[in-house]
C-alpha cells in the first residue's frame, strides 16, 4: 500500500475539481486556458487539504523510527552478558508502518512542486489572465498589451512589498542575505498576506455554516428568504434587461454607421456574434449599402471606442443569461418550499407537487424515494437533522476559536487538536490520527471556501451556479485558494503542534513545514503576527453573531435579509407576490397543454383518418389549382356543418384568454399551434402558407 493512497486521492481530487468546476463554470463557451486555469488552481488547493494529513501519520511514523533507532545503542549498552534478557525495542517502540506511508523523499518534492505552481499560478499567471478575458480587444496581441497595462501597478506592489522584506533584512547586522533567506522571505510576505484575509473569512465561516443550517430548519425561514430574494433579483434582472438594450441601441447605430466597406467593419462584424441572436437579426448587416465611409460629414467611431463597447457587450450579455437562469432556478426553488409547507399538514402523508419536474426523473431513485419517503424526510427528518447537524457543527466552531487562542501553549498543552493528536500519537494509532486530521482541516477548508463562495463584490466578483460564472470571477477563486490554502495548512499545523516553531520542540518537522524554511528570519512575524493574529477570530465571530456586517451593509442601502426590519417585510411582500404571479402563469400554461393534449387524443385520429381518405381518392394527373379550389370550398361548407368541427371550436373557445400582465402575448401555448381558431376569426390551417398541406 505504500504510495497507494497517495495515488489514489490525487485521483479523486481532481474529479472533485472537475465536478465543482463544471457546476459554476461553462465548458463549451468560455476559453480553454481560462477553464485550464482555474482547474489546475483549484485542483492543487484542495490536493493540499486532501494529502496533508498523510503528511502527518507519516512524520509521525518517522519520529518514531528515529526515536526508536536513538534509543537502542543506550538499551544495548545496559546488557550484562546475557543476550536474551535484552529489552526488545519493538515492543516500547511499536513504529510499525501506517497504511498510507509514504517514502522518504516523495513528499517533499511532491509539496514543492505543489506549492511554487500555485504561488505562480495566484501572483503572476492568473491575474493576467484575468485582465486577457476581460479586455475588450479584436486581436491577441491587443489583448496581451491591455493586460500587460492594466497589471503594471498590480505587479508594482508585489515589488514594493518584497523590497520592504529586502531592507530590513539587509539592515539588520545579524542577518545575512542568502537565496534560501530571499525564498523564506518571499514566503512569509505571501502567507502574511493570506493569514491576513483567511482570519476575516474564517471567523465569518464559523458561525454562519452553523446558522444556516439551524434556520434552515425553521418552518417557513427559507421560504421567506426565498420570497425576498425574488424580489431584489427581479430588480436586478430588470436591470440587467435595461442595460443590454442600451448597449444593443449603441450596436445597432455603431452597425448603421460603419458600412460594409470600412477598415473597421471587422470589428463590428466581432461585437454582432457576441450580441444575443433575437437582436442579430434584428440589426443584420448593412451589405447593400454602398455609401462612401470617407465623406467628411460622417463622424465614425474609433477602435478604442469599439474596444470599449466590445467589453460592455459581453459583460451585459453575460450578466442578462445569468439573470435569466438566476430566476427560473429560484422559481423552482419557491414552488417547492411552498409544496413543503401545504404538504406538513398532509393527512396522507405523501408529497404532492404542484408542477412537475420538466426532467424525466430517474426510475431507480423513483421506486426509492417515492412520495411516502420524500413526505418523511422534507416534513418530518429534515428539519431535525439540520438541528443535529447545527449543534454538531457549532462544537467544531467552539473547538477551532478556543484552540486560535490557546495554541501558542505548550506547558500545559491548551489546544484541543493538540491534545487529539497527542493521544493518538501515543498509541501510534494512525488511521485516526488520519480521520482526526481529514475532519479538522476539512472543516476549516469548508468554512473558509464557502465564504469564497457566498461573497459578492457587486457585479466584480460573484461565482453563481448553473454554469452562470464568468471567466473573471472564475479566475479571481482561484487565485483566492491559491493564497488562503498555504496559510490555512500551516494554521492547522501550528494548532495540532506538529509545527516545531510553534511547539518549540527539537523533532522531526512535516515536509510540508520544511518547504516553508526557518521563519527566524524575520521573527517579528513568527513569534508575533502568526500567533497573535489569529485571536481576532473571535471578535470577527462576535461580530457576525450579531449580524453587525448585515446591519452595516443595510443601513448604506444595500438591502440584507434582516427580520426584524421594515424594508426586508416590504421586500418579502414584494417577492410573494412576484412567486404567486409566476405561479398562476404557469398553471395556465399547464391547463392550456392540457387541453391540446385532450384536443389530439379526442379529434386526433379522426383527422388523420379523414386526411388519409382525401390523399387516396385524389388522383394526382388530375388535381389542378381550380380542383383544389373548389374542394377546398366544398370541404369547408362540408365542415361548418359537422359536429366534430362544432365540438372543436366550443373547447377552443373555453381556453382562458391571455395574460396580458405577460411580458409577451407569446406566453400562451395555444397560440403558436396550428390549427387554432384565432380573434380575427379564422384557422391558422386556411392562412395562405398552409393552404396546399391537404393536398
Amino acid at each position: 500500500m505504500s504510495g497507494a493512497a497517495l495515488g489514489l486521492e490525487i485521483v479523486f481530487v481532481f474529479f472533485l475539481a472537475l465536478f465543482l468546476l463544471h457546476r459554476y463554470g461553462d465548458f463549451k463557451k468560455q476559453h480553454r486556458l481560462v477553464i485550464i486555469g482555474t482547474l489546475l488552481a483549484w485542483y492543487l488547493c484542495f490536493l493540499i487539504v486532501f494529502i496533508l494529513p498523510l503528511d502527518v501519520s507519516t512524520t509521525i511514523y518517522n519520529r518514531c523510527k528515529h526515536a526508536a533507532a536513538n534509543s537502542s545503542p543506550t538499551e544495548n549498552s545496559n546488557i550484562t552478558g546475557f543476550h536474551a534478557t535484552a529489552t526488545p525495542v519493538p515492543s516500547q517502540h511499536p513504529c510499525f508502518k501506517p497504511w498510507s506511508y509514504i517514502p522518504d523523499g516523495i513528499m517533499p518534492i511532491f509539496w514543492r512542486v505543489v506549492y511554487w505552481t500555485s504561488q505562480f499560478l495566484t501572483w503572476i499567471l492568473l491575474p493576467f489572465m484575468q485582465s486577457y478575458a476581460r479586455s475588450g480587444g479584436f486581436s491577441i496581441t491587443g489583448k496581451i498589451k491591455t493586460a500587460l497595462i492594466e497589471n503594471a501597478i498590480y505587479y508594482g506592489t508585489y515589488l514594493l512589498i518584497f523590497g520592504a522584506f529586502l531592507i530590513y533584512v539587509a539592515v539588520n547586522p545579524h542577518l545575512h542575505l542568502e537565496w534560501n533567506q530571499l525564498q523564506t522571505i518571499g514566503i512569509a510576505a505571501a502567507n502574511t498576506w493570506g493569514l491576513f484575509l483567511l482570519v476575516l473569512l474564517l471567523g465569518y465561516g464559523l458561525v454562519e455554516i452553523p446558522r444556516s443550517y439551524w434556520n434552515g430548519a425553521k418552518r417557513g425561514y427559507l421560504l421567506m428568504k426565498t420570497y425576498f430574494k425574488a424580489a431584489k433579483l427581479m430588480t436586478e434582472k430588470a436591470d440587467a434587461e435595461e442595460t443590454l438594450e442600451d448597449v444593443m441601441e449603441e450596436v445597432r447605430k455603431v452597425n448603421e454607421s460603419i458600412k460594409y466597406n470600412h477598415p473597421l467593419r471587422k470589428c463590428v462584424d466581432t461585437i454582432l456574434k457576441k450580441c444575443p441572436t433575437e437582436y442579430q437579426e434584428k440589426m443584420g448587416r448593412n451589405m447593400d449599402d454602398y455609401e462612401d465611409f470617407d465623406e467628411k460629414h460622417n463622424t465614425y467611431p474609433s477602435e478604442k471606442s469599439l474596444v470599449k463597447l466590445h467589453k460592455q457587450v459581453i459583460y451585459s450579455v453575460q450578466r442578462h443569461r445569468r439573470t435569466q437562469v438566476q430566476w427560473q432556478i429560484l422559481l423552482e426553488q419557491a414552488f417547492y418550499l411552498e409544496d413543503v409547507a401545504k404538504n406538513e399538514t398532509s393527512a396522507t402523508r405523501q408529497f404532492v407537487h404542484t408542477f412537475q419536474s420538466p426532467e424525466p426523473e430517474n426510475k431507480f431513485l423513483q421506486y426509492f424515494y417515492n412520495p411516502t419517503v420524500e413526505w418523511y424526510w422534507e416534513c418530518l427528518l429534515r428539519p431535525w437533522f439540520y438541528r443535529i447537524l447545527a449543534v454538531v457543527l457549532s462544537i467544531f466552531s467552539v473547538i477551532v476559536v478556543w484552540s486560535e487562542c490557546t495554541f501558542f501553549s505548550t506547558t500545559p498543552v491548551l489546544s484541543l487538536f493538540a491534545v487529539f493528536i497527542q493521544l493518538a500519537e501515543k498509541t501510534y494509532n494512525y488511521i485516526y490520527i488520519e480521520i482526526a486530521c481529514f475532519l479538522s482541516i476539512f472543516f476549516l477548508s469548508i468554512c473558509v471556501y464557502s465564504t469564497v463562495f457566498r461573497i459578492r463584490v457587486f457585479n466584480y466578483y460573484y461565482l453563481a451556479s448553473h454554469h452562470q460564472t464568468d471567466a473573471y470571477s472564475l479566475l479571481f477563486s482561484g487565485m483566492l485558494f491559491c493564497r488562503l490554502t498555504p496559510p490555512l495548512c500551516l494554521n492547522f499545523l501550528g494548532l495540532t503542534h506538529m509545527d516545531s516553531s510553534i511547539s518549540h520542540q527539537n523533532t522531526q518537522p512535516t515536509a510540508y513545514t520544511s518547504i516553508m524554511g526557518s521563519m527566524k528570519v524575520l521573527s517579528f512575524i513568527a513569534d508575533g503576527f502568526y500567533i497573535y493574529y489569529p485571536m481576532l477570530v473571535v471578535i470577527l465571530c462576535i461580530a457576525t453573531y450579531f449580524s453587525l456586517g448585515t446591519r452595516c451593509l443595510n443601513l448604506l442601502g444595500f438591502q440584507q435579509f434582516m427580520g426584524d426590519n421594515d424594508m426586508t417585510s416590504d421586500l418579502v411582500d414584494e417577492g410573494k407576490e412576484l412567486i404567486r404571479r409566476e405561479k398562476r402563469k404557469r398553471q395556465r400554461q399547464e391547463e392550456g397543454e392540457n387541453r391540446r393534449r385532450e384536443w389530439k387524443e379526442r379529434y386526433g385520429h379522426n383527422r388523420e383518418d379523414s386526411t388519409r381518405n382525401r390523399n387516396v381518392h385524389v388522383d394526382p394527373k388530375e388535381s389542378n389549382l381550380s380542383d383544389i379550389s373548389t374542394n377546398r370550398s366544398a370541404s369547408k361548407y362540408t365542415r361548418a356543418n359537422n359536429r366534430t368541427e362544432r365540438d372543436r371550436i366550443e373547447l377552443l373557445q373555453d381556453v382562458e384568454p391571455l395574460d396580458f400582465n405577460a411580458e409577451t402575448f407569446t406566453d400562451d401555448p395555444l397560440e403558436s399551434e396550428p390549427g387554432r381558431y384565432q380573434p380575427g376569426g379564422r384557422y391558422l390551417s386556411m392562412s395562405h402558407s398552409r393552404i396546399f398541406d391537404d393536398v
